[in-house]
């Protein structure tokens, strides 16, 4: 499938239905931040990515990398390519940058919201050349077995298969541990059985370090001078 005729592909802004406009000043605010830090980590996604920000594991783990979050809840891949078109890469050049997204594209299939997330990776690599990517996987949602948690799994899938063909990108899949032998999910983990836990986090936060750990020491650090 081309990313001309996957509607998950198509970038898109979020409709302010609220009218609160709070996505696009969650956009600004990042556009704006981006001329002024220097990250060597840059985190993009949904609520995964957002609420990240708000445990313990990212003043531990992920601030000391020098990292921006840019997570906005209920974000999709359509939501993600645009707010990168549109000034969330300018002026910065992380070494490493995280991308966690797909769970909120109810109205795709699985292989459109895989395909969706190859582009955002190739839109990452031809802004940002140098730098490393790492794809989480999504992970299971719901209480019990249910047919978005297939989906899911189905997503992961597809990436395995297809981001090896892209470049330089790491899948990490983090989702082991969550569906217990009965094939639940218990609320330890995800309290409304989407979320994480701080708990819950700290799981999947310790792989995520280290691989971000050993990128980094692979990838040379760039001059800011270079970018003037």
């Amino acid at each position: 499938m081309s990313e001309e005729e996957n509607p998950a592909a198509e970038p898109a802004p979020v409709q302010d239905v609220q009218g609160d406009g709070r996505w696009m000043s969650q956009h600004n605010r990042f556009v704006q931040e981006c001329k002024d830090a220097e990250p060597e980590v840059l985190f993009v996604g949904d609520s995964m990515i957002q609420l990240m920000q708000q445990r313990e594991v990212w003043r531990e783990l992920f601030s000391p990398l020098h990292a921006l979050n840019f997570g906005i809840g209920g974000d999709t891949t359509c939501s993600v390519l645009w707010r990168l078109q549109n000034g969330e890469l300018e002026n910065i050049r992380p070494r490493v940058v995280v991308l966690w997204v797909g769970t909120n594209n109810h109205e795709h299939t699985a292989e459109q919201v895989a395909g969706g997330i190859l582009a955002i990776v190739r839109l990452l690599h031809t802004h940002l050349p140098k730098a490393k990517i790492i794809v989480l996987g999504l992970l299971p949602r719901g209480e019990f077995p249910n047919p978005l948690r297939d989906k899911n799994l189905a997503v992961n899938n597809f990436l395995r298969a297809s981001l090896p063909r892209v470049g330089p990108v790491q899948f990490l899949d983090v989702s082991g541990g969550f569906v217990h032998s009965d094939g639940t999910i218990s609320c330890r983990d995800m309290f409304d059985f989407l979320h994480l836990t701080a708990s819950a986090y700290s799981k999947i936060a310790t792989p995520l370090h280290e691989l971000l750990l050993q990128l980094l020491e692979e990838t040379p650090q760039e001059r800011r001078a270079s970018l003037v």
